[in-house]
């Protein structure tokens, strides 16, 4: 809405990146290397919803009649009556990065192979977003109403656990030698989702001068990095990969992860609600105690302690006029600067962690490509 947008609220969140794909294959500055990589990344999305979709559908019909209309209506493949609807399921991003790390490590015979192990990680990402809307109480996602308030929170919640429960069905049933350690390497990961969001729940409780730093950055690894990680293991075990390979592979989705969550944060403040489905300036609305805004908290300056006055009141609904204030507080105690900046440190280290399992550089390409489009978009 214009009346969010201020002269620097209108930057993209774009944050540069140490070793791109473009640069490995030598190409040369940034006008030319970011819709390239762009492309690429869109390409890789597109192709890898040509071979999950099919897939997810099919395990989603094999779930109960009650639970399976929910989950349609959330992916966008129903309407709220039950008539079929051509809305996207997503971008696809956690699926994509199991299947590009396991053609990175193994060809493309392991990507084929992996093709369930992706169903089940979009199942479980997808878990996590029903839950959320739930407790976050946000009322749009993609564009259209959430499925909590189209059918209520308890369907909504069952729904998810569903989801959750055919992930692992999936990978069970499997008759692949990597779906075992793959079906407990994401079970475990729900289980640091899960701590990761109770984590979350208990910050946004405390008082904003009582959150520290690491304590949300450590929050943010658990409820975003421990999935991204996850699939990209997922992708290596695939391919047969050994466990130091596994592990860095772990490591490379986990800080580019992070480096999204960062990105993400600021989208939730100064993102276009036109592009990001969600009403502008929500976040703030909601007292939310996002990496932008804890690192303003904690700069001690003029801006920070107006900021923490204005947080400790609560929103009133409708009042754009205070919502722009808060962004704009945020945005001058250097909350939005930080965020971007290590955003691109993570990336860094994303780069580090996936040089020590994939060291040729061109192996590594749809793995960076999909690494760089979610920390340079602004949706």
């Amino acid at each position: 809405m214009a009346e969010f947008m201020t002269e620097t609220e209108q930057r993209s969140p774009v944050v540069p990146h140490p070793g791109t794909a473009g640069e490995r294959r030598g190409r040369t500055g940034d006008a030319d290397a970011g819709p390239l990589e762009g492309q690429e990344a869109a390409a890789l999305l597109e192709r890898t919803r040509a071979v999950v979709d099919p897939e997810l559908r099919a395990a989603l019909e094999a779930l109960p009649g009650s639970m399976r209309r929910i989950a349609l209506y959330h992916f966008g493949w129903q309407h709220e009556d039950g008539t079929a609807a051509t809305g996207r399921a997503g971008k696809a991003i956690r699926p994509a990065l199991v299947l590009a790390a396991a053609a990175a490590l193994g060809g493309p015979a392991a990507r084929t192979a992996a093709v369930r192990a992706a169903v089940a990680v979009e199942l479980v990402h997808n878990f996590t977003l029903l839950h959320d809307d739930v407790m976050d109480r946000d009322t749009s996602r993609r564009h259209r109403p959430t499925a909590w308030t189209v059918f209520g929170d308890t369907d909504a919640i069952l729904a998810g656990d569903a989801l959750q429960a055919l992930a692992l069905r999936l990978l069970a049933e499997d008759p692949h030698p990597a779906s075992g350690p793959a079906a407990a390497r994401l079970a475990d990961c729900v289980l640091e989702l899960c701590a990761g969001q109770h984590t979350d729940t208990d910050l946004e409780r405390r008082a904003p001068d009582d959150v520290t730093l690491d304590e949300v950055l450590a929050m943010a690894e658990a409820k975003t990095g421990a999935l991204l990680g996850c699939a990209c293991a997922l992708g290596a075990l695939y391919a047969g990969a050994g466990q130091e390979e596994v592990a860095a592979l772990d490591g490379f989705g986990r800080q580019a992860g992070l480096a999204f969550q960062l990105i993400d944060d600021v989208i939730g403040i100064w993102g276009d609600p036109r592009r990001t489905g969600k009403p502008a300036g929500a976040d703030l609305a909601a007292r939310k105690k996002s990496l932008p805004v804890v690192a303003a908290l904690s700069t001690g300056t003029e801006a920070a302690a107006e900021l923490a006055e204005m947080y400790a009141k609560p929103y009133i609904s409708g009042d754009a006029e205070s919502i722009a204030r808060t962004a704009l507080a945020v945005e001058r105690a250097g909350g939005r600067d930080w965020a971007q900046a290590e955003a691109a440190d993570r990336m860094a280290r994303a780069v580090q962690e996936l040089s020590r399992a994939i060291p040729a550089p061109e192996a590594a390409d749809g793995l960076l490509a999909l690494a760089e489009f979610v920390t340079r978009r602004s949706s």
